[in-house]
């Protein structure tokens, strides 16, 4: 069980590689599982991902850091405006998503209003209330720190980290 100042939330910002290695470089953050969520086919896996987007679910303390600024982060780091993409990420498994409780929506609502000021475009991300989260294989898991010298890190991960680590600077670990 969670102790009261320890939350989870669930994010897709595209490729789940992509927002677990950003999220997994942020204080108060305590874990990040990628996964599969969103969508109903039961049983979700990278070869069969049905309507499910790619994931991670966050754990954090909101001792150090909130949802807010979570969601601050989220909205930057990717582009919440194109629907079923993100770069050259092409699919419904890659579209904005937030899964979170229904105390949370309001919060959720109020970050993609703020968001929105960042984009020229209207914001598209999905929220859905207390969907389920199915954790993704294990070579998923963290991708980045594994493999930094892959081309897809070097080409697709590190741009987004730099870009992470320019604006939100006393966010990282």
């Amino acid at each position: 069980m969670l102790m009261p100042e320890n939350k989870e939330i669930i994010l897709g910002g595209g490729c789940f590689w992509c927002v677990e290695a950003v999220f997994q470089n942020i204080k108060g953050v305590t874990e990040v599982v990628s996964g599969y969520g969103g969508g109903v086919s039961p049983e979700p896996s990278y070869q069969s991902i049905g309507d499910h987007a790619e994931v991670i679910r966050v754990s954090y303390s909101s001792k150090t850091i909130t949802l807010k600024e979570l969601l601050e982060i989220f909205f930057s780091v990717h582009d919440p405006t194109t629907k079923d993409r993100q770069g050259a990420d092409i699919g419904s498994q890659y579209r904005s998503i937030v899964i979170c409780s229904k105390d949370e929506v309001e919060i959720v609502e109020q970050s993609i209003r703020d968001a929105q000021r960042l984009w020229g475009k209207p914001i598209v991300t999905e929220i859905i209330i207390d969907g389920k989260f199915f954790p993704a294989e294990d070579y998923h898991q963290d991708f980045y720190q594994q493999n930094q010298s892959s081309p897809y890190c070097q080409v697709v991960i590190n741009p987004k980290l730099a870009k992470f680590r320019d604006k939100f600077s006393k966010y990282l670990k």
